[in-house]
C-alpha cells in the first residue's frame, strides 16, 4: 500500500539524505570487510522516560514507513555524495539500487510504551538496517514527545476539544508532523493547513489580533468578519476591553454568536465573567475558546471555568518540556556470517554510566490484572509464555520490504485513546512519579 491508497494528496520525496554520515562509513568498511551481508536486528527503546512522565506515547510510525519506503538514491544524491567524497565508488553503485528487502516489526502507533519496550525492531541485512537509524529515530524522537504532550493535555481537557495551532512556534515542516503527532494524542483539530492537506486532520481558524487593529474601530472588525463568515464564527474579544468587546460581539450577531475567543489576562476569572455576561446578554450557546500559552497544567486548572475549547501552540510543539524521547536505534543480534541461515547470536553494549543494552530479539506483551488493567511490561527474548502470548504488542509493519502495517490516522487515534484508558488511574495525573507499569524481563534460558 501506498500513500495514494489512503487518499493522501502528498508524495513524501527520497528520504535518503535525512541520515548521518557515519551510517554511509559504516556501510563502506562493511562491504569491504564482508560483513554487510549479515543478518542483523536493530531495536528502538528507551532506557527512560522523560522526568516525571507515566508513559510514553508511539507516534510518527506511519511517517517511518513513508521514510523507510522513500529511501532512494537517486543520480542527485548520488552525485552530491561522489563530490564530496563521503563514499568510495563501489559504495555508491551499492547505493544506487538500495531498496529496504526486510522486516519491520512495531508496537502499533497510538499504543503507549515504558522504559525498555522495543517499540520498532528492524530486521534484514546489516548494510540496508544501519543505514535507516538516523530517519527512524528522527521521526519517532519527534512525533512521541508531541503526542505524549498532547495526550497528556487531552486527558486534563477531558471532553472538552483542542485545537493544534503550534505552527508559528517550530521548523514549518515540523510543524505538519506536530499536527498529525498532536491528533494522534488525542486533539481535534489543527490551525495548519499543510497538516490538514497532507493527513486531513480537520482545519479551524477565524482572526487575529491584527484583524481588529486593521479597521478603525472593533464594532467594523467584528461587523467584517461576521458579514464573511457569518454569525456562527469565533471572534476575538481581548484586543481593548473585553466586557465591551462581548457587549458589541452580541450587538452585532445576536445569540447566534458561535464563539468567542480570549487570548489573554487571568483566563480562570476572565471566563468566568464572560459566560455571565454572555448569558446576560441571551447569548446562552455561545462558546468560549481560550488560547494563551496552555500546557496540561494550564488547562487541568481551567477544569471549573466554564471554557469549552482549548487552542494549544507552544507547549505542544515542544513536547511540554520535553522535544524528545531519548530513543536508541541498537544492533541487538547478529549472525555469524553472510549465510542466511546461520544462527543470530545476541550482541549488547556495555558501558558505565546507564547506557547498556540487553541483547537478543525481544517480544513484548502487556500482563492484565484481575479487573483487566494493565499491570507489567513484559519484555523477554526465546518463546513467549503461553499465558502472554494473546497479549503480545509488536505488529509486522513491513514485509520483504512491503509496507504491510499503513493505516488510518483515525485508527491510530482511537487506540491511543483506549491504550490509555486501559492503564491504572495513575496514569493521567499530572504529579511528577514513575512510569505507571514497570517492566519485567523475561529472558531465553537456552539458546537464542
Amino acid at each position: 500500500m501506498n500513500t495514494a491508497d489512503l487518499r493522501l494528496p502528498v508524495d513524501v520525496p527520497s528520504t535518503a539524505l535525512f541520515t548521518d554520515q557515519y551510517e554511509l562509513t559504516m556501510l563502506q568498511a562493511a562491504l569491504r570487510a564482508g560483513t554487510a551481508g549479515r543478518r542483523s536486528v536493530f531495536e528502538v527503546f528507551t532506557r527512560r522516560l522523560p522526568d516525571g512522565r507515566r508513559y510514553g506515547v508511539v507516534a510518527g510510525t506511519g511517517r517511518v514507513l513513508d521514510a523507510v519506503e522513500n529511501f532512494r538514491f537517486d543520480a542527485g544524491v548520488l552525485g552530491f555524495l561522489r563530490e564530496r567524497g563521503v563514499v568510495d565508488e563501489a559504495t555508491l553503485q551499492w547505493l544506487a539500487d538500495y531498496r529496504f528487502s526486510g522486516d519491520v516489526w512495531g508496537y502499533p502507533e497510538g499504543e503507549v510504551y515504558f522504559p525498555g519496550s522495543p517499540i520498532m525492531r528492524v530486521e534484514g541485512s546489516f548494510a540496508e538496517c544501519v543505514l535507516l537509524e538516523t530517519v527512524i529515530l528522527s521521526i519517532l524522537n519527534h512525533d512521541s514527545a508531541i503526542a505524549a504532550a498532547a495526550s497528556r493535555m487531552s486527558s486534563a481537557a477531558g471532553d472538552r476539544p483542542l485545537i493544534e495551532m503550534g505552527a508559528r512556534r517550530t521548523h514549518e515542516l515540523g510543524a505538519v508532523a506536530a499536527a498529525r503527532a498532536a491528533y494522534v494524542g488525542g486533539f481535534s483539530s489543527t490551525s495548519d493547513l499543510a497538516a490538514g492537506f497532507r493527513y486531513n486532520i480537520p482545519t479551524v481558524g477565524t482572526a487575529a489580533h491584527a484583524f481588529t487593529l486593521l479597521h478603525d474601530s472593533e464594532r467594523d472588525a467584528f461587523r467584517a468578519q461576521v458579514d464573511s463568515l457569518g454569525r456562527g464564527t469565533t471572534l476575538l474579544v481581548d484586543t481593548y476591553d473585553v466586557a465591551e468587546a462581548v457587549r458589541t460581539a452580541v450587538e452585532i450577531t445576536g445569540p447566534e454568536l458561535g464563539a468567542v475567543r480570549i487570548d489573554s489576562g487571568d483566563l480562570l476569572l476572565v471566563a468566568h465573567r464572560v459566560r455571565q455576561q454572555l448569558d446576560e446578554l441571551g447569548a446562552r450557546d455561545t462558546k468560549i475558546v481560550v488560547t494563551s500559552d496552555l500546557d496540561e497544567y494550564a488547562i487541568a486548572s481551567l477544569a471549573a471555568a466554564p471554557v469549552d475549547a482549548y487552542g494549544v501552540g507552544t507547549q505542544l510543539v515542544t513536547g511540554s518540556g520535553h522535544p524528545t524521547c531519548s530513543m536508541v536505534y541498537k544492533l541487538v543480534a547478529r549472525a555469524e556470517s553472510a549465510d542466511p541461515n546461520a544462527p543470530l547470536t545476541p550482541v549488547a553494549k556495555k558501558s558505565s554510566g546507564g547506557k547498556t543494552s540487553i541483547g537478543g530479539r525481544k517480544w513484548a506483551a502487556r500482563r492484565l490484572d484481575a479487573y483487566g488493567v494493565a499491570e507489567t511490561e513484559v519484555v523477554g527474548t526465546g518463546p513467549v509464555p503461553d499465558e502472554l502470548a494473546g497479549r503480545q504488542l509488536l505488529v509486522q509493519l513491513v514485509k520483504g520490504g512491503e509496507v504491510v502495517g499503513r493505516e488510518p490516522l483515525d485508527a491510530v487515534r482511537d487506540r491511543h485513546a483506549a491504550a490509555r484508558a486501559n492503564l491504572p488511574l495513575s496514569a493521567t495525573q499530572l504529579s511528577r512519579g514513575e512510569p505507571v507499569l514497570p517492566t519485567e524481563y523475561v529472558h531465553e534460558r537456552s539458546g537464542n
